[in-house]
């Protein structure tokens, strides 16, 4: 009896991927200080999984041997054609009672961004899902493991607290999850060629 000798090649599994806007200091500090709390306060995990950020493109899952060769020119070539722009950071809200992040206001210039990041996606990117939810640029101080019985004076907490804060965008960043933890893959300067 025959035996086939050819041995098929391991499945390499894909990886989950985000693409998000990082702020700078002092605004990255101050909500990462933010998020802490809230992680010491609660035990939420998810806190401080990863740094503080606004997710332009949620996490998706592609092969990184496929993926990050295309990506990584293409987004590069997106964020050279872009200029810098602003974002502006008041207060807290939530997502129901799962997620507590801070607000960002006056959302139209992110927003034209994301718009603009998604419509290059879906023509040089297409295996980048869609997003089907509406686009609400926030960023995340909690979500999803924030015990329940902890929420109501969280709440109240987080509505009787003020917060304010602004910074210019200069570039955004593709995160691919390790298996532990958030690693960024490539930073891409806006109008400049992407740095590391």
């Amino acid at each position: 009896m025959a035996v086939n000798s050819a041995v098929e090649p391991p499945r390499i599994p894909p990886a989950l991927y985000l693409v998000a806007v990082l702020p700078p200091e002092p605004v990255f500090s101050q909500v990462w200080a933010l998020k802490q709390e809230v992680q010491q306060r609660t035990g939420s995990r998810n806190a401080v999984r990863l740094p503080p950020h606004i997710t332009l493109i949620p996490p998706f899952r592609e092969v990184p041997a496929a993926f990050e060769p295309r990506a990584v020119p293409a987004l590069a070539a997106f964020a050279a054609a872009q200029g810098p722009f602003e974002v502006a950071l008041d207060d807290f809200a939530w997502f129901g009672n799962r997620t507590l992040f801070v607000h960002v206001s006056q959302p139209e210039a992110i927003q034209a961004f994301q718009a603009g990041l998604s419509a290059f996606c879906a023509s040089q990117l297409p295996e980048i899902p869609r997003e089907k939810r509406p686009f609400t640029p926030h960023m995340t101080l909690a979500t999803r493991d924030l015990p329940p019985a902890l929420v109501p004076a969280l709440r109240d907490d987080f509505a009787q607290r003020h917060f304010s804060a602004a910074f210019a965008v200069h570039s955004f960043v593709l995160f691919r999850h390790n298996g532990h933890q958030w690693a960024p893959v490539q930073e891409f300067q806006l109008g400049h060629q992407p740095i590391i």
